[in-house]
């Protein structure tokens, strides 16, 4: 039986629906119309015929805008933990704005008192308000450089809303600037990888179940069908490239397609690991055998897995450090260099919502999907068991999805201020060398779980083996260093400060 909760989006749908059409059934003429010459046509027979059809038309048509709909809403958290997550990590405020910046000003510059010439003294309040908010929240900070920077700066004032103002003056700035075409460029394939990159990754989301009963899409083999269309948006990315007609773009389209091959091969034979070990092509049965048969969260049997995984959908979505097809540092801006716009706002959100789709695979694969962490033993607790069995019988299942993506995504966050850009030949000799030898073994120690050891139930010790050996090897890995090269600097990451940056040196 497949895991439910309360909140039965689709059963609702499908009840609604169909008491809207058993309705519109009942009050259709039931008598026969003649249409003389061409006999007779009962209304409600006709409908009758097709109101099976119709409910299925509607129903999907009705998720697809609800998943996509929760897709776009929970997506907007994304951008808002990337401006501040990265701005902690990276010792300072962060690149953000917020609603004070209604009140402050560009840098302190504003439109003056214009409330002063609304007639009949309409503008009175107007200028009240303005000035209390400007007295109690304005530019005053005690740091000079949060002072001098203005409206980007972070006061903790929860309700200001911070980092969100930020993504709507950035949509209406793409959205109003003109959009222009190379002479020489391909014109066709120019307009048309935008929507290939686009139209996949959204389909992507209609077979990612954002809880037991949220979904548009659920095909027996819907883990295959979403890779299929997970790994064409690269393809987008390299037609773009080509029909620029710009020695930057063609290189950064040329590193995606090399950088496309050498990890979508080791992220799509870990997959199939993850598909061997829950016994199914099937993305929420895939779920429900981490909550109901294995009682066990994949990212325990198969940490070296959760690894691969991570690691190659991060090079998937282009990420630092593996962001050389972009890589503004030496090639402008990649294959987005003649992209503006409209166009380059959309394909920078779509790479948002990539990685955003990553790290709710990630969490449907190894974290349990909306299953609460240790669930089955908090509920057995004397006591405080019957509280978190109410609790969790309450938190409906994309809360919980949703809360293991963010963190997911904080991860995402932490590895781009943490690693430097690798050159492309790294990039390929990691992903050849390492990742694919790494995913075949991944392979066949899934095989050997599922064939040798699953009779229904994993050995108690199996689990436990698994994650304390994975640890251990990865700690016996992170002291093996090589002396001589870390006294010469020629690590792939290699950086060197004198002072540590804090808090406090911000002036």
């Amino acid at each position: 039986m497949a895991s439910s909760d309360w909140l039965d989006i689709r059963g609702w749908m499908d009840s609604i629906i169909g008491w809207s059409l058993d309705k519109t059934h009942q009050i259709l003429p039931s008598s026969d119309i003649g249409l003389g010459p061409l006999g007779t046509i009962n209304i409600q027979d006709g409908f009758s015929s097709i109101q099976g059809a119709l409910h299925i038309f509607i129903f999907t048509s009705v998720m697809c805008t609800v998943v996509f709909a929760t897709m776009m809403i929970t997506l907007i958290v994304v951008p808002y933990i990337e401006r501040k997550f990265i701005g902690r990590l990276m010792d300072r405020f962060g690149n953000t704005m917020s609603a004070r910046s209604l009140w402050v000003g560009e840098g302190g510059v504003t439109a003056g008192e214009w409330w002063s010439k609304l007639p009949l003294g309409l503008g009175a309040p107007i200028g009240a308000i303005n000035k209390a908010l400007n007295k109690n929240f304005g530019n005053d900070h005690h740091t000079k450089s949060v002072t001098r920077v203005g409206d980007r700066g972070y006061h903790g004032i929860w309700f200001m809303l911070p980092g969100f103002v930020a993504a709507v003056a950035d949509f209406v700035k793409f959205n109003t600037k003109a959009h222009i075409v190379p002479e020489k460029a391909d014109r066709l394939v120019f307009e048309v990888a935008p929507v290939i990159i686009i139209s996949t990754t959204v389909m992507v989301y209609a077979f990612v179940p954002f809880g037991p009963h949220i979904w548009a899409a659920n095909p027996d083999l819907s883990l295959i069908f979403m890779m299929a269309i997970f790994g064409v948006a690269p393809l987008g990315v390299f037609f773009a490239g080509w029909a620029s007609n710009n020695k930057y773009t063609l290189i950064g389209g040329m590193r995606s397609a090399a950088q496309l091959t050498a990890y979508e091969i080791p992220l799509l034979v870990t997959v199939l690991g993850i598909a061997v070990l829950s016994g199914s092509f099937n993305i929420i049965e895939i779920v429900d055998f981490q909550i109901q048969s294995s009682d066990t969260w994949n990212l325990f049997l198969m940490p070296l897995g959760a690894v691969l995984f991570i690691v190659t959908m991060i090079a998937e979505v282009e990420r630092i450090p593996f962001d050389m097809p972009e890589a503004e540092a030496e090639l402008v801006e990649g294959w987005w260099t003649e992209y503006g716009g409209i166009r380059w706002g959309l394909m920078f959100a779509v790479e948002m919502m990539r990685a955003y789709a990553a790290c709710i695979l990630f969490a449907l694969f190894f974290l349990g999907g909306w299953e609460l962490p240790f669930q089955d033993t908090l509920v057995t607790i004397p006591v405080a068991g019957s509280v978190f069995s109410a609790l969790a019988a309450v938190t409906p299942g994309i809360a919980i999805l949703l809360i293991k993506a963010y963190l997911m995504f904080a991860l995402f966050v932490w590895v781009r201020a943490s690693l430097h850009r690798i050159r492309t030949d790294q990039i390929l000799e990691f992903g050849w060398r390492y990742l694919l030898p790494l995913s075949i073994l991944n392979l066949g120690l899934a095989m050997v779980m599922r064939v040798a050891l699953w009779d229904g139930s994993w050995p108690i010790w199996l689990a436990p083996l698994m994650t304390v050996g994975s640890i251990l090897v990865f700690v016996l890995l992170a002291i093996d260093e090589d002396k001589e090269a870390l006294k010469n600097s020629n690590r792939i990451y290699h950086t060197q400060t004198l002072e540590k940056a804090y808090p406090g040196r911000r002036d």
